[in-house]
């Protein structure tokens, strides 16, 4: 339904008074060559690649159309943030093969021996568009800027920043906030460990953001901006502007597969984001299909009576026949955490059993007081499409012995995200992108507290390991509690899952470099270029100049369809 990205909170402690700076603690200088070495084997000659500048032109995608909010502290979707990322940039960005953290505004960092103190230094000379300087404080203005923006999705992933909630919340000044400028150095506390905190910090809500949405940190800068297309060009004010190959960037907005498939075809458009009828590509080699950190999956919102017990959430869930309910996806999901290398396994939803399903009905209405032939109404938020419409006419048909009626209610696909806060509805649908491979990417989306939780679901089980994953430094015994974390989250009844997330795009990379297949389906704009490339990859296509000044495959050619 929504493709989302997600980061998760950090946390920091006080900063006293001024005696807190002159304190000495020992400290592990981190430079450029030693985060280098930590990118999981990522070697320098794998790197940001050599370009042409003889060869390179403006470079035209197809991306999905719908509302586009670029504003960094609002957006939630993952086609914004794939943009987003090259018009803003914070401490942090991701690498291009690996998305690993490479610096960006932060040239080097110091982690202190109990790992709760982080000493960033600036960029020294980096401004942004309009040539004012981006200095610590900088940074701290925009991570406080999103405390007090409404509707900013992860403000409250910096709620272990000693006093922000509180400061959000109107509760204490500025002042006490555990962010501080120390010359050109950033100074963060920690409460808890949090080695991963420079891959937070590569998400586009932590970037340098003035709150102006006419002034840019990152390698782009807008230049033109209406419903159905969006200009990008380079920010020559860029700290990194010499190794920014291209000087701009169409994006139309389309999801007419037909369309977009005789632009690719016919050389028009260089890279198709999933909206594309793969059957009539003619270069089949552009195809690019990976799995992503992402689950689709259904909730319930646990506001009203009834579907907030776990009993009678546990009784629906048995009673769901999950092979036909999942049936038809590439990768089906019977756990909400993609699985990852080390993560302990999971046991999840697989089985249905109409039997034992009313059996644990009836048992929920015991306890409850709430007679055997009385009809329970559940309410289901969907889109107005044949997928969502199929799957709650499953559900309805498997929870109907249960004396339980299921009522669809259509939203408007583009109100889908929005709407689900103020719908008193009982189950939603969800599709989520982890911003990196981390299971808390997807177990914060039902932390207590948290601006990301859509739910009124509450376990201080849950809460618990969360908190004690928090603490630990060891990652073998963090995983063992963030995977107890979710087994919670699924014996609770909570959660549906039902695939997990894969990228299509159509794009040559004999043609195009710096763009990789990953994870997390985040491709920074920053590190393509175009490759001195003439060689048709489409047999009997006649290739020669187009408008655009590239190869291009000829409208002629038969197989080509519009």
């Amino acid at each position: 339904m929504i493709k989302r990205t997600i980061t998760f909170a950090f946390v920091l402690c006080a900063l006293g008074a001024s005696l807190a700076f002159a304190q000495e603690t020992p400290e592990h200088n981190h430079d450029d060559a030693e985060i280098a070495d930590a990118l999981n084997g990522f070697s320098e000659e794998d790197g940001p690649q050599k370009f042409d500048p003889a060869v390179q032109r403006t470079l035209y995608i197809c991306g999905t159309n719908h509302h586009m909010d670029l504003n960094p502290h609002t957006s939630s979707f993952s086609n914004e943030a794939q943009i987003i990322n090259g018009l803003q940039e914070g401490l942090f960005s991701y690498d291009p093969k690996s998305l690993e953290p490479v610096p960006a505004l932060a040239e080097t960092y110091k982690i202190s021996r109990d790992k709760k103190r982080w000493t960033f230094t600036m960029r020294e000379g980096a401004t942004f568009s309009d040539g004012k300087p981006i200095t610590a404080q900088t940074i701290i203005d925009s991570w406080l800027l999103m405390q007090k923006t409404p509707n900013a999705p992860y403000a409250s992933l910096l709620d272990c920043i000693q006093g922000i909630k509180d400061y959000r919340e109107g509760k204490i000044a500025v002042e006490k906030v555990g962010l501080k400028v120390s010359g050109k150095k950033l100074i963060v506390l920690l409460n808890t460990p949090t080695a991963h905190l420079p891959r937070l910090l590569c998400h586009h809500s932590f970037s340098a953001f003035t709150g102006d949405m006419n002034v840019f940190s990152g390698a782009f800068k807008i230049a033109e901006f209406n419903e159905k297309e969006l200009t990008l060009v380079k920010n020559d004010r860029y700290w990194d502007s010499k190794n920014v190959a291209l000087n701009e960037i169409k994006i139309t907005l389309s999801d007419d597969e037909t369309e977009n498939t005789w632009l690719f075809n016919t050389g028009r458009t260089d890279w198709v984001m999933y909206s594309i009828d793969s059957d009539k590509l003619i270069n089949k080699n552009s195809i690019k299909i990976s799995a992503v950190f992402g689950t689709s999956y259904l909730f319930f919102t646990c506001r009203n009576k009834y579907w907030n017990d776990a009993n009678f959430r546990n009784a629906l869930l048995t009673a769901v026949p999950w092979e036909k309910l999942r049936a038809g996806n590439l990768i089906q999901a019977t756990t909400l955490v993609y699985p990852l290398s080390g993560y302990p396994k999971v046991e999840g939803l697989t089985e249905g059993n109409e039997d034992e399903a009313i059996e644990l009905m009836n048992e929920a209405r015991e306890k409850a007081s709430i007679p055997k032939d009385k009809i329970l109404e559940v309410t289901f938020g969907i889109t107005d499409g044949d997928y969502m419409m199929e799957m709650a006419k499953i559900l309805k048909e498997a929870w109907a012995p249960l004396g339980v009626n299921l009522v669809p209610f259509k939203i408007r696909e583009d109100e889908y995200l929005t709407a689900i806060p103020y719908l008193n509805y009982d189950i939603f649908s969800y599709s989520w992108i982890g911003d990196f491979a981390d299971p808390l990417a997807f177990l914060e989306l039902f932390r207590e507290g948290s601006t990301l939780n859509q739910t009124a679901w509450k376990n201080s089980k849950f809460t618990e390991l969360l908190n004690q994953a928090d603490m630990t430094t060891d990652a073998s015994e963090r995983y063992k509690l963030l995977s107890r974390a979710e087994q919670v989250l699924i014996d609770d009844g909570v959660v549906m899952p039902v695939r997990h997330s894969v990228s299509l795009h159509a794009i040559n990379l004999n043609a195009v470099g710096g763009w990789y297949t990953n994870a997390l389906d985040i491709h920074p704009l920053k590190y393509v270029f175009f490759k001195d490339y003439t060689q048709s990859d489409a047999p009997n296509v006649v290739v020669g100049p187009d408008r655009h000044g590239s190869p291009n495959y000829d409208a002629s050619f038969a197989s080509v369809t519009r």
